[in-house]
């Protein structure tokens, strides 16, 4: 009749000693969870970072698995179009497009937690070169810049310049290097929270 009181202090003894171990190792658990959970959501800091997102995000914009919205603007010969880009109703990418008679210009801001990482700027001038009033040719003269960047500041800044011409043989633009310039992204940021300011527009007038 002893034994089994004996029996139940040790069970006891040994159930209370594990119970705060227990305990902390979820605690534990949690806190890691939280702090992986925190890095994800958290915007690219690093050019690799920033590469992969971006190879993430893109993915899914060809793949049409993100929702959208979007605005246009018709302003002194110019016309525009603004497109906004969500998943989980989280901003993803904003994408603008204008252009004149001449020229047009399509920018890419690609987002996450609220931050731009990375842009995508892509300008084409074209022009007459050549040819006869029946059959001219013509000439595309594009700049391209991709711009990475930490806390909306450039980190990297890369810039493309090629021409494609309507008759001939074009270089191909993948094989075209890139090299590495100084850049300011004011004007650009500035353009950027400017589109935001009108995102639940149909349409306006100027931007």
């Amino acid at each position: 009749m002893k034994i089994l009181p004996a029996i139940l202090i040790i069970t006891l003894f040994i159930s209370c000693t594990q119970e705060p171990g227990k305990r902390i190792r979820t605690e534990d658990h949690r806190s890691v969870s939280k702090e992986t959970s925190a890095v994800t959501e958290s915007a690219p800091q690093t050019i690799d970072e920033i590469k992969k997102e971006f190879t993430v995000l893109n993915d899914k914009l060809l793949a049409r698995k993100l929702d959208s919205s979007g605005f246009k603007y018709n302003c002194e010969e110019i016309e525009g179009e603004v497109y906004l880009y969500y998943e989980n109703k989280k901003l993803k990418m904003v994408k603008h497009f204008f252009a004149d008679s001449h020229f047009s210009s399509l920018t890419k801001y690609f987002v996450k937690s609220d931050q731009v990482f990375f842009i995508f700027k892509d300008d084409t001038l074209w022009q007459f070169d050549g040819g006869t009033p029946e059959k001219p040719i013509t000439k595309d003269s594009i700049n391209q810049q991709r711009i990475y960047l930490k806390d909306e500041n450039p980190i990297q800044c890369l810039e493309k310049n090629y021409t494609i011409r309507s008759v001939g043989k074009n270089a191909d633009p993948e094989k075209i290097p890139n090299r590495e310039v100084k850049c300011d992204v004011k004007e650009l940021m500035t353009r950027y929270h400017h589109l935001l300011k009108n995102k639940d527009q149909k349409s306006v007038e100027c931007l």
